[in-house]
């Protein structure tokens, strides 16, 4: 949605996460690189920049493959940072839960033997993304559908009942969507949900508190701010015009903003130390892999 996507009335970009000095509490293991995807299907207009193309998602799996990174889900992805590892890995989110990731992201990602985490709105399963005013209307996940995507090996997280703006409601409206969703979402898969999305990438501390106390380990955001920690993740957009070099420099950022210190590291260290300029024995940077 488009409240997700953008901030001040622009897209995300990787930028946005770097920019704000805010303080926060940094995960076990470091901040974890995590992208944010919504919507994976043909289209012919996308108001809100939440689709990318089977084609376009492909060339971005591939890309990830190529430098030596690995899509799991934010689970996988937390439980190896707690321990200091994970820094080949990347966390694939799908917010809203749209029908097409079954058709279109799913065998992608089974080629290139990644996982992801989808976040569908238990309240709203089968339904259409009509909190979206200038459409076009996408259907949503299914109760069949979320639980095929769970037999694939795909976490499910929980985007809340209704998808509405956390910050601000009543305390016993708060506890709804977060611990009534996860108990519907666990019900319907027989799986733990451990992870809960923030929709629109709302949050305050009373949203925070919410999540907590509903029992989830995790929760995604979308910008750094004062929650900045385990239950409130920063993640990077990604949308159809991100190709090679776009994914690169929105890496970069990430990687630079939380002190990086996996594949590529040192290479990165000397392109910032020049100012931006290779050594003239590095590859062109966005076409060759960081390692």
């Amino acid at each position: 949605m488009v409240n997700r996507a953008k901030k001040d009335g622009r897209p995300v970009d990787a930028g946005d996460l770097a920019a704000e000095a805010l303080p926060g509490t940094l995960p076990p293991g470091g901040m974890p690189a995590i992208a944010m995807f919504h919507s994976v299907s043909p289209h012919d207009e996308d108001p809100y920049l939440v689709t990318v193309t089977p084609e376009r998602f492909d060339r971005q799996m591939r890309w990830l493959r190529r430098r030596g990174l690995r899509g799991v889900s934010v689970g996988e992805l937390m439980a190896a940072s707690r321990h200091g590892a994970g820094r080949e890995l990347i966390g694939l989110t799908f917010d809203d839960g749209y029908a097409d990731f079954i058709e279109y992201a799913l065998p992608v990602l089974a080629r290139y033997g990644f996982g992801g985490t989808v976040f569908p709105i238990a309240g709203r399963l089968g339904g259409l993304n009509d909190w979206d005013a200038l459409g076009p209307r996408k259907p949503l996940m299914s109760a069949d559908q979320v639980r095929k995507a769970a037999d694939a090996g795909i976490e499910i997280g929980s985007h809340g009942l209704r998808h509405i703006s956390l910050p601000g409601l009543a305390e016993a409206v708060l506890a709804a969507e977060a611990a009534e969703s996860r108990a519907i979402l666990t019900e319907m898969t027989g799986r733990d949900v451990t992870g809960f999305c923030y929709p629109y990438g709302h949050i305050d501390a009373s949203s925070v508190t919410a999540v907590q106390q509903a029992g989830y380990s995790y929760g995604c955001a979308i910008w750094r701010s004062a929650s900045t920690g385990p239950h409130a993740l920063p993640r990077v957009y990604v949308g159809e015009a991100d190709g090679s070099l776009r994914l690169w420099a929105k890496g970069a950022r990430h990687w630079l903003a939380w002190d990086y210190r996996g594949p590529g590291a040192a290479r990165l260290s000397r392109i910032t130390a020049s100012g931006g300029r290779n050594r003239p024995d590095d590859p062109p940077i966005g076409i060759q892999q960081l390692t």
